[in-house]
């Protein structure tokens, strides 16, 4: 469906018709995200906002739900649309006639496993901080990190105004020739651009970055910039963890 205004979206919910939901709407008798909201004409998107009418959800089920694991190559950006006319994941989704989203986001110069999905509360489960999702990446850095310094990470660095979560940090290379090392790093966190900030917080750049798994859901079989859907039990392991 996408952003659509208000008034609308009640009306293909069977709230009423649409003249009659503006009445409701004006009325208070409407919540976006726990807000009343007075104004008809306010743009909601059902994938993303919550929705209530008379202090009771309002969804307009999909046809069909639909689950996709995407392996993201560098240079697309994590959205829908682009103002800046960049690539985005959403050209690499062929053969959907579903409207997904982008569960999350990976920076334009991230690689890997990216989720999508149409189901609200599915999008919720995997990204809101309280659910503690865990995350694991694969990072190239310029030079190679002392044992005490890996050890901040693991128990935690100041980034931005916050500090990170304990991580599991495990060396894969150390390449004293070329002066770079790989390293994997899983966090339950999802802030912006958060691996890379912590890897400078410990006084280092990343080289590459590519995140291959979400709550054991890998990259394998994958190959860069395909997708498959989810199989129901990987739905359900997300869904309960």
């Amino acid at each position: 469906m996408g952003t659509v205004r208000l008034q609308k979206y009640l009306a293909e919910c069977g709230i009423a018709s649409r003249r009659k939901c503006e009445e409701l709407i004006a009325n208070g008798q409407v919540k976006v995200n726990g807000d009343i909201v007075t104004e008809p004409g306010t743009k909601v998107d059902a994938l993303v906002d919550k929705i209530e009418f008379r202090d009771k959800n309002i969804e307009l089920k999909p046809e069909k739900k639909v689950y996709i694991a995407l392996y993201k190559p560098v240079g697309y950006v994590t959205t829908v649309n682009d103002e800046k006319g960049r690539s985005t994941v959403m050209e690499l989704i062929k053969g959907i006639h579903e409207r997904v989203v982008p569960v999350g986001r990976l920076d334009m110069y991230t690689s890997g496993l990216l989720l999508l999905s149409n189901d609200g509360e599915f999008i919720n489960k995997i990204t809101h901080p309280s659910h503690e999702m865990s995350k694991t990446y694969v990072v190239k850095v310029k030079g190679i990190p002392s044992d005490k310094e890996l050890e901040k990470l693991r128990n935690g660095v100041r980034i931005d105004d916050f500090t990170t979560s304990p991580a599991k940090v495990e060396v894969l290379l150390e390449d004293k020739t070329n002066n770079i090392s790989r390293l994997k790093i899983e966090i339950h966190e999802g802030k912006n651009r958060q691996v890379r900030k912590m890897v400078e917080a410990i006084g280092y750049s990343t080289i590459t970055l590519k995140r291959e798994s979400i709550d054991g859901i890998t990259l394998e079989g994958l190959e860069r910039g395909k997708w498959r859907f989810l199989s129901e039990d990987e739905v359900k392991c997300l869904m309960n963890c």
